[in-house]
């Protein structure tokens, strides 16, 4: 069971004349912020305090700073923080957070044994401990507990009060992320919820077809439907009203649909198989019958204008400017046309030129071998260069077949071995 010995304790009385300051603290499972009154001036959010509520003796969070009691106007008279949290506090406060665990898992098995609808979502302890508030969800309106009560009071050994919460409140206590990327409004800085039906989606003309994208994590409509609604009730004034008929100089069209946004009006012909878009200006100088058709101004098509350098540029590389001769880095000398650039036949002729370049080579070769092989044999010893003519005739053979082969791949695209060697 938790200490109860600090519990009395109220170290924030001081004398009448000291300054009162008054402060804002929030508890476990919600972001609404109760005013108290101090006598400390250097509370700030984030800071733990001891408060005295309906509930008993809780832990809250400072959520504001201290301000002068002059800031005050309420009629409200306001409960006196009891003080800073000592050892004693601090160990209690990790105790129950232990036991609300555990009163967790006893309610929800016992729920399970006698089949009740609920959804259990946080427990809370006082912080002398002797009450536990479970709160839950359930689809249900109401949800008879008096059979879950008689067994979790000796078994919790606590008060026990179990409170059913909304959809809305129950995402409020755990948070999330929205559609929109950002923590949820009503776990940040909603501290009411307003009334969000289906016509907020409509009068902003949103799709219902997917209701689900219109949709929060607590399965109801977004809360953000009621931030542009009076924008959009404002902004649809200036619009023409759906049906109605414009005319225009095509013909009369009926108003088919709007955009705020980009404050346009699309209009369809009776039959509809014809539509017009219009900004919002022209569309009521035609209800007005002022409307004049803007005069369209064709952008003018030329080509772009290059300085003229006295020069074909499509005729010369370069521009037909190459450097001079005599003084490097001077392109004033300009070349003749027929100079510019060879032709894509000079440059066929001369790959040309280099394959037949190779031919002649290979035909020097062959007339080579065919002369008398000591006309070029460069071995002093003997007429043909060895000793043995059968041998130096294999060996003649050999040379021919491998160097008209390797012609033959050469001559057929094959490059191995290369023709130049």
């Amino acid at each position: 069971m938790a200490d109860e010995t600090n519990l009395n304790e109220n170290i924030s009385k001081s004398p009448a004349d000291s300054d009162l300051y008054f402060i804002g603290v929030c508890f476990k499972g919600g972001n609404k912020s109760y005013y108290f009154s101090t006598t400390f001036s250097d509370f700030k959010p984030g800071d733990l305090v001891v408060v005295e509520t309906a509930a008993g003796y809780e832990m809250g969070t400072v959520t504001t700073n201290s301000k002068s009691m002059s800031l005050y106007h309420s009629n409200l008279e306001l409960k006196p923080i009891l003080r800073k949290p000592n050892k004693g506090d601090m160990s209690n406060y990790s105790y129950n957070q232990g036991a609300e665990k555990r009163a967790l898992e006893v309610a929800e098995r016992e729920i399970k044994a006698l089949g009740l609808p609920m959804d259990l979502v946080d427990a809370v302890y006082t912080l002398d401990g002797n009450k536990v508030t479970i709160t839950y969800t359930s689809p249900q309106n109401y949800v008879d507990f008096r059979e879950l009560l008689r067994v979790l009071n000796p078994e919790l050994d606590a008060r026990v009060e179990l409170r059913q919460i909304a959809a809305r409140d129950k995402a409020k206590m755990i948070g999330g992320i929205g559609i929109c990327g950002l923590p949820l409004c009503c776990s940040t800085f909603l501290s009411a919820f307003e009334n969000i039906s289906i016509s907020r989606a409509k009068n902003q003309m949103l799709s219902l077809k997917n209701i689900s994208k219109i949709s929060g994590p607590c399965e109801k409509l977004i809360c953000c439907l009621a931030y542009e609604d009076d924008a959009y009730t404002q902004a649809k004034k200036e619009f023409p009203r759906f049906g109605s008929v414009i005319h225009t100089p095509e013909g009369d069209y009926n108003v088919d649909g709007i955009n705020i946004l980009s404050r346009t009006v699309r209009l369809a012909n009776a039959t509809r198989d014809d539509y017009k878009t219009y900004p919002l200006e022209d569309v009521l100088a035609m209800q007005r019958g002022d409307y004049k058709p803007h005069e369209v101004v064709k952008p003018i098509d030329r080509e772009t204008e290059l300085p003229d350098f006295g020069i074909g540029v499509k005729d010369a590389s370069y521009g037909g400017m190459h450097p001079d001769a005599n003084d490097k880095g001077n392109y004033a000398k300009v070349a003749p046309k027929e100079d510019a650039r060879p032709g894509r036949n000079d440059r066929q002729q001369g790959r040309h030129g280099n394959r037949n370049d190779r031919h002649n080579r290979h035909d020097n070769r062959d007339r080579r071998d065919n002369q008398p092989r000591d006309q070029h044999n460069r071995n002093p010893q003997g007429q043909n260069g060895n000793q043995n003519p059968r041998q130096d005739g294999q060996n003649n053979n050999r040379h021919n077949r491998h160097r008209h082969h390797r012609y033959n791949n050469n001559r057929g695209g094959n490059n191995q071995g290369g023709g130049n060697q």
